[in-house]
């Protein structure tokens, strides 16, 4: 192994290529509840040939090669499940292109979503995109390859329908261009040549190594509001989501339920973000949502509710701060959650399942709802906080985890970038066939097994 770790520090130069203990120890775990697995390597390559000469490396060795972003995405998927090199992608961080004119950006898959978001305003204030409530470091392709949602989901869709394009280095180490860079030099569109993102998105890095990404943008218009509606009967949800939906006037909408503080137990707020390029425009907007709401106020079964204006520049950020503090109800910095997408008719059963399940494990409730693509469906969060330094706790969290994936399933919905057992629990529920046909995709795409095997372990 002392000739890998040679040919390594060849490719990418010895100081950014470890096999140090103290440095494995922390790539070989997230924040999240899954049990640690210890990598052999790290390195952190510069360019797309520098990932290239290491696939090729890892297919003479026959050695798993496991891509990581920012590492933030709590559920394990960057874990070396079978050892081997962890592809740390943050030096891959340019932003090579934004075409104001066709809205959209070229960037480098390790650039991070607050180093992106400062570059838009301060070159391009009249131009945004989607991004999520994670840490700034989170990485644009992370989000963008689990299928992720953010600031901009109702209106836009899951992070995944951002995407224009990709450049992939694939499983064998050539080098492919996925949308319309494969044949203009533009990053426009992956319609209308055969669609072989899908190849790559939603696979947890089983399938190739991301390199760049085009991305869309949109306008960013100069007024933004939100509103807040308070409800205590989760059987209507459905239907005012519905409705408010159906306005087609929101950029975003979220719903939070939770145990604490404890005089918010029972509600649900749900979170209206709109946005205008005047004041009159904004105006109609809040006339126009209150007006399809008027019958649940009348009936006295909700009501809008007054947020100071210190208040509100708190649920205006992005991404929203005020979301970390649950995070760390346990202290010890542990944190996890299932982000189910699942269709909104199943609220309702939704929300109960989540309150038996965290009173079945002695932890406060704390769900959380954003719509996708204007109600065609919502990520519905069940979050469990945990002490990290109290093993039983994490053990704790993880039981409740595994039987929320399970439950989800059971009620037709689909845990979102699921931990390996969960991703286990989900072929079990998928059609043989789709399962078979993912066994052949990978085959084909990675004859000798090295990209992050254990995830979607389907043979």
């Amino acid at each position: 192994m002392a000739n890998v770790y040679e040919a390594l520090a060849e490719i990418v130069g010895k100081e950014y290529v470890s096999d140090q203990p103290e440095e494995l120890f922390f790539y070989s775990r997230d924040p999240g509840t899954m049990d640690p697995k210890k990598p052999d390597y790290v390195v952190v390559p510069q360019s797309t040939e520098e990932v290239q000469a290491i696939v090729h490396l890892a297919n003479r060795e026959k050695i798993p090669v496991v891509p990581l972003g920012g590492g933030l995405v709590l559920s394990g998927l960057s874990r070396p499940l079978k050892g081997g090199i962890v592809l740390d992608m943050k030096r891959m961080n340019k932003i090579i292109e934004v075409n104001e004119t066709s809205r959209y950006a070229v960037i480098e898959a390790g650039c991070a979503h607050g180093v992106f978001q400062a570059y838009l305003k301060q070159h391009y204030p009249n131009l945004k995109y989607s991004s999520p409530d994670a840490p700034p470091s989170a990485t644009i392709a992370g989000n963008i390859l689990i299928h992720g949602s953010g600031h901009m989901s109702q209106a836009t869709g899951f992070h995944s329908e951002m995407l224009n394009g990709l450049e992939v280095v694939l499983p064998t180490g050539e080098v492919c261009k996925i949308g319309s860079c494969s044949t203009t030099p533009y990053w426009f569109s992956r319609a209308p040549l055969p669609d072989l993102a899908g190849l790559f998105v939603g696979w947890f890095g089983t399938t190739g190594v991301i390199t760049k990404l085009g991305i869309k943008l949109y306008p960013n218009p100069a007024k933004k509001d939100m509103m807040i509606f308070l409800n205590d009967n989760p059987d209507h949800m459905t239907d005012i989501l519905y409705k408010l939906t159906g306005t087609e006037m929101l950029e975003d909408l979220n719903v939070s339920c939770s145990a604490l503080p404890a005089h918010m137990e029972g509600l649900q707020l749900l979170l209206i973000y709109i946005t205008a390029n005047s004041d009159e425009e904004l105006e109609l907007k809040r006339k126009f949502i209150r007006a399809t709401l008027r019958s649940y106020v009348d009936s006295k079964d909700g009501g809008f509710m007054f947020i100071p204006g210190f208040a509100k520049g708190r649920f205006l950020e992005v991404p929203l701060r005020e979301m970390t503090k649950y995070a760390d109800t346990k202290k010890g910095g542990g944190f996890e959650y299932v982000g189910a997408i699942m269709p909104l008719e199943l609220f309702s059963r939704a929300y109960r399942a989540g309150i038996e399940i965290a009173a079945k494990y002695n932890t406060p409730y704390s769900l959380a709802v954003r719509v996708i693509g204007r109600g065609h469906c919502m990520m519905f969060a069940y979050a469990y906080a945990f002490n990290r330094a109290d093993d039983t706790d994490r053990l704790n969290a993880q039981r409740a985890l595994h039987e929320t994936n399970r439950r989800v399933l059971e009620m037709g919905g689909i845990p979102w970038k699921a931990e390996e057992p969960a991703q286990k629990l989900i072929l079990e529920h998928m059609d043989p066939h789709t399962v078979q046909l993912m066994n052949k995709v990978r085959s084909a795409l990675d004859p000798n097994g090295i990209m992050n095997p254990g995830n979607w372990e389907v043979k």
